[in-house]
């Protein structure tokens, strides 16, 4: 992964932060994104323990000229880019009587919309190149519907089907596209389901014991599944969907 470039969305904290963590330590050239200052220079400051060629870019995803103006500044930097994680992601519980079509958009607008123009303003530049790996995150939910979740799972589906098509579409330009499911994941988005619960402590254990382990995932065991599907030791590896949830889809 030396002297690759690699863009990470969502990369400020959780899965995206394991995941830059890794790439550094491979010597890639990492450039993460968010939309939060703050965090971005935090996590840049602790990233570069492991390695100097990190960046923070802030950019709003939802937003197309965003997407746009993000990639084609980074390709003017590095003039190229071999990697896109599409990491960014909301999530949040909510009947459907109670989803306003604000709450839909939303949702919608950060989990589908900004991974199909972020993979599209990137798979510009890699037609160009011939090469380059898209992986995008999905959730376990993008495979199985999920209690009160019915905009996250629309969403989560979407970019698992999106996943299997844009590979069938870029694999002629050496493009490679794949897709990882995440079950429940150790990280501050999982922490917050449960911000207003009375015993949290008490309420992870009991999410824990649904899964066939027992217990809920790493950041850094999903980061070790991106990291090898975008690396080229899945060189032969196009169109698939990783499920990373110990074992929670296979009930």
């Amino acid at each position: 992964m030396k002297d690759k470039v690699v863009i990470i969305t969502g990369g400020t904290s959780g899965i995206g932060f394991a995941s830059a963590k890794l790439f550094l330590e491979n010597n890639a050239k990492v450039i993460i994104i968010g939309r939060d200052q703050v965090k971005g220079e935090a996590a840049t400051i602790a990233l570069r323990a492991v390695g100097d060629s990190v960046e923070f870019i802030r950019c709003d995803l939802s937003k197309v000229s965003e997407c746009q103006n993000l990639v084609k500044k980074i390709i003017d930097n590095y003039h190229k880019v071999d990697v896109l994680i599409n990491n960014a992601g909301l999530y949040y519980e909510k009947a459907i009587m109670d989803m306003s079509e604000a709450d839909f958009d939303e949702m919608m607008n950060i989990n589908i919309k900004a991974a199909y123009f972020m993979a599209k303003e990137v798979a510009i530049q890699m037609k160009k190149q011939q090469s380059g790996a898209i992986v995008n995150i999905s959730s376990d939910a993008g495979i199985n519907g999920n209690f009160l979740c019915t905009a996250y799972c629309a969403s989560k589906g979407a970019l698992t089907v999106f996943s299997k098509a844009l590979a069938l579409e870029l694999a002629p330009y050496h493009i490679r596209v794949n897709c990882v499911c995440p079950g429940d994941i150790d990280t501050p988005l999982t922490q917050n389901q449960f911000s207003g619960v009375a015993d949290k402590d008490k309420a992870l254990e009991e999410l824990a014991q649904l899964y066939p382990l027992g217990r809920i995932g790493k950041a850094t065991e999903v980061a070790n599944v991106i990291y090898f599907l975008a690396s080229e030791q899945a060189s032969f590896v196009v169109g698939a969907t990783w499920s990373v949830d110990g074992g929670i889809s296979s009930y």
